[in-house]
């Protein structure tokens, strides 16, 4: 069944190309578009077709997958003249892989079964580049559990767990709650490293020495090297995406009454990375050591 699913994949950027490159090695039938074509072009190679445009993806396809940058760009992709939404039928099944605001997705969700009767199913991830090329993605699911085993063609090549949270937006929500964790502890860890620098400790030796402690984790372990040695290449996570899902956690506790000041204060932190001369918005997240590292101490 899996091997007959036409899948079609909007989103060829950091995340979304190493997805496809899975989905192909899977055997999976893919076709894709991008709003940036060029970026197509590796895939195109590598066995994908490309679409002329999102409304004839969504044709020649039985499930549309999108990993795109924020919920403006979903909206505007599913809904935006002769796109997605003009091509997509009643069987047709969209799972968006972006990570968006939960309040959106059951908008988007709700204006999809009423426009064209398509089911949508909120699926934003975890575990960055690397995850997406070894296929070990977790992914959080809002939506109807019928229309998550509908998705199995696309998890199972992509991901080592799939959680069903609830209705629309609960996967979306959960997401937000997984960025909250990430996205300080990033900041701790680069404060953490530039302490032990200025302290006369060898920084380097940090993330073996943690390893499997209760200061352990991913981040640590992935992001804490590179921080150390200055390594900003390849590119694993945008400081000004952590900065969007930081500051969307903010909004979200506001509507709710719920208290966040560490998460408020990190995303000051953010705010200055985002304005610092040698961040900003399009860095790796290894750079926000920067914000806390005097120009002698470690790296180049």
């Amino acid at each position: 069944m899996a091997d007959t699913v036409r899948i079609g994949f909007i989103g060829t950027g950091l995340i979304g190309a190493p997805m496809v490159e899975r989905l192909l090695e899977y055997g999976r039938d893919v076709t894709i578009w991008n709003r940036s074509p060029a970026k197509c072009a590796p895939l195109v190679a590598a066995g994908a077709r490309l679409a002329p445009s999102a409304q004839q993806l969504a044709r020649d396809t039985d499930i549309v997958c999108l990993c795109l940058t924020d919920t403006a760009a979903v909206r505007e992709v599913v809904f935006g003249a002769g796109h997605l939404v003009a091509g997509l039928r009643e069987e047709s099944l969209v799972v968006d892989l972006s990570s968006i605001a939960p309040d959106a997705t059951r908008d988007m969700a709700r204006a999809l079964a009423e426009g064209c009767g398509a089911a949508w199913l909120d699926a934003p991830v975890s575990g960055g580049v690397p995850a997406a090329r070894a296929g070990r993605l977790i992914v959080f699911a809002g939506g109807d559990a019928n229309d998550v085993a509908r998705a199995t063609p696309v998890f199972s090549a992509l991901a080592q767990r799939v959680t069903h949270m609830g209705e629309h937006g609960a996967g979306q929500l959960a997401k937000s709650c997984n960025q909250q964790i990430v996205a300080c502890n990033l900041l701790v860890i680069a404060e953490m490293l530039a302490f032990a620098e200025r302290a006369g400790v060898d920084a380097s030796r940090l993330p073996a020495a943690l390893a499997g402690g209760f200061a352990d984790s991913l981040p640590l372990q992935i992001f804490g090297p590179r921080m150390v040695h200055d390594t900003d290449l390849p590119r694993l996570g945008a400081v000004g995406t952590f900065n969007k899902d930081i500051a969307q956690v903010v909004r979200l506790a506001e509507a709710v009454g719920a208290e966040v000041p560490l998460t408020r204060a990190a995303l000051a932190r953010y705010a200055a990375a985002l304005a610092h001369a040698d961040i900003g918005h399009d860095a790796d997240a290894s750079r926000l050591i920067r914000l806390v590292r005097t120009p002698t101490e470690g790296g180049a």
